[in-house]
């Protein structure tokens, strides 16, 4: 019987750990995290081209003189903490508040990076997308990714297309 017992706690000990391991929560790590690999020619300089675009300065965008003026008009007191303005300006503010000046950063569009940010994980796609790695799948699906804060945001016309060549950034070639 106490045989049985301690099998049945050993088994429900390792599910346990496995089900952990399985389950985890993926969490954001914060740009700087990224800059580490990603700022090298040999790696597609994707993060100095980040950091030279828009998406880089969206959330102090919303600390301008002319973004207080379209909040006014809209009727928000202070775009930078309105939660209307942060969802598209800084889209991880809610979830990492301590990433919200990083404004639409490298975690928005390719996933929370705790897991995926090894060397080891990224130098398999496959295995970086099960360790929080987003996979768009397929050139629409990245322009409805972009098209949930571009399309008529602030009634301006979005061509997804003339964007895309802005701001997409190389992939070394393996």
């Amino acid at each position: 019987m106490k045989k049985t017992f301690t099998l049945a706690i050993l088994v429900l000990g390792v599910l346990f750990v496995i089900t952990g391991l399985y389950s985890q929560d993926f969490t954001y790590v914060g740009a700087a995290k990224c800059k580490i690999c990603h700022k090298s020619e040999k790696q597609g300089q994707q993060f100095p081209l980040w950091e030279a675009r828009k998406h880089s300065k969206s959330f102090s965008a919303l600390t301008s003189d002319k973004a207080k003026e379209v909040a006014k008009e809209a009727g928000v007191e202070d775009p930078a903490e309105s939660p209307s303005c942060l969802k598209c300006h800084a889209p991880l503010s809610e979830k990492a508040a301590e990433l919200k000046e990083e404004g639409v950063s490298c975690e928005v569009c390719h996933g929370p990076g705790s897991a995926y940010k090894k060397i080891s994980i990224m130098k398999d796609h496959a295995e970086s997308v099960k360790n929080g790695l987003t996979d768009y799948g397929s050139p629409d699906n990245i322009k409805k990714k972009c098209l949930s804060c571009h399309e008529n945001a602030h009634s301006t016309t979005f061509d997804f297309a003339a964007a895309w060549e802005k701001v997409k950034h190389p992939r070394p070639e393996k």
